[in-house]
């Protein structure tokens, strides 16, 4: 009888500590998500975390000077080069009057305006194995030094596949 008892015993705290371990329960949801660029044509970050965040010019206060931004993209296009050119001119200011900090631009060592032509960044056969080049973002000093302030802007970057060369009709 006891034998009977301790088993019965065994078996309800046996039953008891199964249950208490599965009313403890933990659930994690998170998203995935992917972007597949499209083969014949795409420029894209490289690490694209930054992309859609505000960029901040480091100061050094040893030198009185601003640190340059430096991020690189992945581009390809499958049938011709690859053209890029500013939205606008690039700059930083306070919003006061003679408080502004011009930035060159350049992409893969072509400096950048918001000139109507754009310049070439990547010719027919680079762009046609794709390449990884640098987005170089430099403040230009102003004359007198840079004034101290809360600086802000955008660069805004289009880019556009080149048109066909006219001499490939004749082929």
């Amino acid at each position: 009888m006891i034998k009977q008892c301790t088993a019965a015993l065994l078996a309800v705290a046996a039953a008891l500590t199964a249950a208490v371990t599965w009313a403890a329960r933990e659930e994690h949801t998170f998203e995935v998500s992917l972007t597949i660029p499209s083969r014949p044509f795409y420029i894209i970050p490289a690490q694209p975390d930054w992309i859609h965040r505000p960029q901040v010019l480091a100061w050094h206060h040893a030198t009185d000077s601003l640190g340059n931004l430096e991020k690189s993209f992945d581009m390809r296009h499958d049938s011709s080069a690859i053209e890029a050119r500013l939205a606008t001119e690039p700059f930083l200011d306070t919003g006061t009057t003679g408080e502004v900090i011009e930035l060159r631009v350049t992409f893969n060592d072509v400096v950048l305006s918001s000139h109507i032509i754009p310049q070439q960044v990547l010719s027919e056969e680079e762009a046609a194995v794709g390449k990884r080049v640098l987005l170089k973002i430099e403040p230009i000093k102003p004359p007198g030094g840079y004034r101290p302030g809360h600086y802000s802007g955008n660069v805004v970057l289009l880019f556009n596949a080149s048109a066909p060369d006219g001499n490939d009709a004749d082929a």
